[in-house]
């Protein structure tokens, strides 16, 4: 389990295995940290904005002032999941590697559960991490980036300087087809990243999250689990909603 932080303990908190105290909810003043394409915002405005659509989110599923819920599962499934993970946390990277297809495949695909995926920032990666997701345009892109993130954790997050990070987010990207295009009007959106912080703030505090990966399920917070326990416990609602 991770704890939320204030974004400066960052390095140290990877550093020292990703358990962290809890200091602040909330997340980084947007203000504080450039974007990793910032330097090419001016040029890419002046080239043209035919890219624009491309990597923006379907207005038919968008909801809470912009922002698309990114959900999988049946709408009238009988049980639902809303996870709160940040893509820096290493707990929440353990979590997708080693339960979330599991869940996927024998709760999620068979109608049983909805299952929502929330981003929590702690830091300006996770930031970036979380634009390049939603860059696909569409549900489905965006769980097999997240997928990938987590895959490639331990690689992107200890890349070295900004830059290097950065660069190995886009080269993520670009494997799950997105152009370069693409990609930087993505990592130049400040406006987007604006508006995901807030709505991560309001989300985050109506759900009393204090930690990730943490999970409301049916309207009730439990922090992060192992499958057998998390399947126990879904096998327990969908017996309640029957």
């Amino acid at each position: 389990m991770t704890r939320i932080i204030s974004a400066t303990a960052l390095a140290a908190v990877l550093g020292a295995g990703g358990f962290w105290a809890i200091e602040r909810l909330g997340a980084p003043d947007t203000a504080e940290f450039e974007l990793p394409g910032a330097a090419q915002a001016q040029d890419n405005a002046d080239a043209g904005e035919s890219a624009e659509a491309e990597g923006t989110e379907t207005e038919a599923a968008q909801a809470d002032g912009g922002v698309q819920e990114m959900t999988l599962g049946a709408e009238d499934a009988a049980v639902e999941v809303i996870e709160y993970a940040s893509y820096t946390c290493p707990h929440c990277a353990t979590f997708h590697q080693n339960v979330f297809d599991r869940i996927k495949e024998n709760y999620v695909d068979t109608g049983d559960v909805k299952f929502t995926y929330r981003e929590v920032y702690f830091d300006k990666y996770g930031m970036w991490a979380s634009l390049v997701a939603r860059c696909g345009g569409n549900q489905e892109r965006f769980f097999g980036i997240t997928d990938m993130i987590y895959e490639q954790q331990s690689e992107w997050v200890r890349a070295g300087s900004d830059a290097a990070v950065a660069d190995e987010l886009r080269r993520i990207g670009r494997v799950a087809g997105l152009d370069g295009d693409q990609l930087e009007s993505c990592l130049t959106d400040g406006d987007k990243l604006r508006t995901l912080v807030e709505w991560y703030r309001t989300n985050a505090t109506e759900d009393g999250i204090e930690s990730t990966p943490s999970f409301v399920i049916d309207g009730e917070l439990h922090s992060n689990m192992n499958y057998d326990d998390f399947a126990a416990l879904l096998d327990e609602k969908i017996a309640e909603a029957e």
